[in-house]
């Protein structure tokens, strides 16, 4: 299959890229910028509508749109004032003959919610990430039930590895290593939370972009809360750090759920069904 991948060179992207090339689909890198030139490496403003952007990422089957600026500034102004490009983007796509569509989400959009979440339950997002995320699922679902494509809107939570590229807390661990801190303060840890690796997520974006029997709301996780405390430690241990934190040093923060995770009954039937 022809596959666009957009944001390709960000974090998810990299490890997208990478699975559905040794699936053996054609893929077509897309990013505003790239280090190295490769053949499948297509530069390109997304937002550009000026030119024919469906041809220019080599006229795809499938488009997996992962592209979003700011994504780990939540409260950044760039998410309401890109979110009419995204979707008319993703409506030009359709329009051009790309009828396979998956556009990545974020549990963001769902705002506070203590325990399991599904692709039917209500969001009240609480930053400008999640309100434009969410406000471009909505509109996206209705877009796909009046122009007849498949739309699979890929929810993610929380991301464990390459660290050092992805803004989150073990990044900030691995840096505070590096820089010879002995202990670094805390909460208690004691939220549950759902985490995925990025290698695991990459081969579930990648099952889920390349069927459509199952189409909508897909969250893509592991389904399994774990308390954050034992996440850094198990990742403290994982990498030989000698770095301890201080649990307690920090209150938990009154707005954060005391337990989240996704609901996978929909990404286990994608995968069940391709034996992937």
């Amino acid at each position: 299959m022809k596959i666009a991948i957009t944001g390709a060179n960000g974090y998810i992207g990299r490890h997208v890229v990478q699975t559905l090339m040794e699936l053996g689909h054609d893929v077509t890198a897309v990013d505003i910028h790239f280090e190295k030139d490769d053949e499948k490496n297509v530069a390109a403003d997304i937002f550009d509508f000026s030119q024919n952007l469906f041809k220019k990422l080599n006229s795809p089957e499938a488009l997996v749109h992962l592209a979003w600026q700011d994504g780990f500034q939540h409260n950044s102004d760039s998410h309401l004032l890109n979110l009419a490009n995204h979707y008319n983007f993703i409506r030009l796509m359709a329009d051009s003959g790309c009828k396979n569509i998956s556009v990545m989400g974020t549990m963001h959009e769902c705002g506070f919610i203590e325990g399991r979440i599904t692709a039917a339950t209500p969001c009240n997002p609480l930053n400008l990430y999640g309100i434009a995320k969410n406000a471009l699922r909505q509109s996206l679902l209705l877009l796909a039930s009046q122009a007849g494509f498949s739309l699979k809107w890929l929810r993610a939570f929380y991301i464990l590895g390459d660290d050092l590229k992805n803004h989150s807390l073990f990044c900030k661990i691995l840096q505070m290593e590096k820089d010879g801190k002995k202990t670094f303060p805390f909460t208690k840890g004691n939220t549950l939370y759902d985490f995925i690796s990025i290698d695991e997520l990459a081969k579930q974006i990648s099952a889920a972009a390349i069927q459509t029997d199952v189409t909508g709301v897909i969250n893509v996780c592991s389904g399994e809360p774990v308390t954050l405390k034992d996440k850094v430690e198990d990742f403290i241990l994982e990498h030989h750090l000698k770095i301890r934190p201080e649990f307690g040093a920090f209150p938990d923060r009154i707005y954060d759920s005391k337990i989240i995770y996704g609901d996978v009954t929909q990404i286990k039937k994608i995968i069940e069904t391709q034996k992937y």
